[in-house]
């Protein structure tokens, strides 16, 4: 299990940099407010620090999964072996949707539960909205972060490796949704996806946009949910 403990958003780091630079780029040539220096700053300095932490604890709940996967209920074959192999594709769209909806339900709680909020509140302390605000990231994650709402899935028959990987990669999704840059896109990508135009509504401190979209990667759970808000 060693061996493949890698930690995918340290790869995407260059990406987000990279991101952030131009858009402040873009942000300083259209003479835009989307940005504020000490508030940058706050940001990549809580992202840097949760990069950090996440270098010595990517994998902490790995045992409880895999002690969890013992049980399982169904078995879709899956190894780490043939983890990424193209008989596993299925199981790879099952696993999008199960992850996405046990972030919804974690994301809503972190919402609703004093416990969770103290530590998510960090991402929603900054005044801007931009690409460093998605770099903001709490450092007590590994600790506020319930199990329960992805202990299902390994007792269904998904794999932890799968698991883990899956989570990252919402993650990774959401960085691009932090932005004022992108108005909206196209509407049947905006019916079914999680976007800039969504999120900023969850950002929003209007009463009206209090506690909406929770979504990481689909709109459809807020909109099933009914906690959408255009």
């Amino acid at each position: 299990m060693g061996d493949y403990k890698i930690n995918i958003v340290l790869f995407a780091i260059p990406f987000f940099a990279g991101s952030v630079l131009l858009e402040v780029i873009y942000n300083y040539y259209k003479k835009y407010d989307y940005y504020e220096p000490k508030d940058a700053v706050a940001s990549l300095s809580m992202g840097i620090g949760n990069a950090i932490i996440r270098q010595f604890t990517p994998w902490a709940y790995l045992p409880i999964y895999f002690l969890l996967y013992e049980n399982r209920i169904f078995d879709f074959g899956t190894t780490v072996a043939n983890i990424f192999t193209r008989d596993q594709l299925p199981i790879w769209i099952l696993i999008i949707f199960a992850d996405d909806f046990s972030y919804y339900w974690f994301h809503r709680a972190s919402h609703k539960c004093r416990y969770f909020w103290a530590s998510h509140v960090i991402h929603h302390s900054s005044k801007k909205y931009n690409l460093s605000t998605a770099l903001r990231q709490t450092w007590t994650g590994k600790i506020a972060t319930p199990l329960i709402f992805w202990s299902w899935m390994p007792i269904i028959g998904f794999h932890p490796m799968m698991i883990v990987l899956m989570k990252s990669i919402n993650l990774i999704y959401q960085f691009w949704i932090h932005t004022e840059t992108i108005n909206k896109m196209p509407k049947l990508f905006e019916f079914i996806f999680n976007t800039p135009s969504h999120h900023r509504v969850h950002h929003g401190t209007d009463l009206i946009y209090i506690d909406k979209n929770y979504a990481g990667i689909f709109i459809i759970w807020d909109k099933l949910f009914k906690t959408f808000q255009p």
